[in-house]
């Protein structure tokens, strides 16, 4: 297994408000969550565990004290103040503290492609689940596949792609997921793409969170002058209703058998 240190958040750390941005990405699988949690029937008496809980931005939206694993010492002190019943460890994904078979259900969201390794982390997942339980990864998306219009913002994909491969993230986790998980040894029952909000009505507050994260980013590697120029012609194109973003974010669920 690979050993990790704690390790900086992805991303400039200074100024980003990462229990927001994770609320946000927590929000666009909620439905997804509640749909397979249902069909797997999570309940309060369940041993569940998210690894790479964060803030606990997943873990405070599931009534039942879902166990929470994550190597940011900083993350797990502010998920304490988000989700109170969790039992959180710091640890990483490659060499989780429990023993075989301790959980149910063991799950990830927006995890596997800032590993370097993802299917070591898969393989301690699979290893601490219960024969007949589940593995779940949420949301990984796909940025080789992201579509951008008007034309004069496609760009912007190609800014961010480069900026995700500079801090080690895989941009197309998404669409290696089913491998992994079958070379992992894990049942497959259950995969696809979560839907995307591309149509929706613009929202000032979702825009802008999105753009601190796309400057955070960027930072240091495009020029501000660019960054600015490409946030106006997005901001326009929202509010002329001609916007168009789609990054397939795709989810899997597995099982041990």
């Amino acid at each position: 297994m690979t050993a990790l240190t704690p390790t900086p958040l992805p991303n400039k750390e200074r100024g980003f408000q990462w229990h927001q941005r994770y609320q946000q990405q927590a929000n666009w699988t909620r439905e997804l969550r509640e749909y397979i949690f249902n069909e797997i029937g999570l309940t309060e008496e369940s041993r569940a565990l998210e690894v790479g809980c964060g803030t606990g931005a997943i873990l405070s939206t599931i009534d039942s004290p879902v166990y929470g694993l994550d190597i940011q010492l900083a993350s797990l002190k502010e998920a304490q103040i988000h989700a109170p019943t969790s039992p959180l460890t710091c640890a990483n994904a490659f060499s989780l503290p429990y023993a075989d078979a301790s959980f149910e259900i063991v799950f990830c969201h927006f995890l596997l492609l800032w590993l370097p390794n993802p299917q070591d982390a898969i393989k301690e997942m699979l290893r601490v689940t219960r024969a007949g339980g589940y593995i779940i990864a949420f949301a990984e998306p796909d940025y080789t596949h992201r579509v951008d219009k008007p034309a004069a913002l496609a760009e912007l994909g190609a800014w961010q792609r480069d900026a995700l491969k500079r801090q080690g993230a895989n941009p197309a986790m998404g669409a290696d997921l089913a491998e992994l998980f079958y070379g992992a040894g894990i049942e497959i029952v259950e995969t696809g793409a979560i839907s995307n909000a591309e149509h929706e009505p613009f929202n000032t507050e979702e825009w802008a969170l999105e753009w601190a994260t796309l400057e955070a980013d960027l930072a240091g590697n495009i020029s501000d002058e660019r960054i600015l120029k490409m946030k106006s012609l997005d901001k326009l194109a929202w509010e002329n209703g001609e916007r168009i973003l789609y990054v397939p974010t795709h989810y899997i669920r597995g099982a041990r058998g």
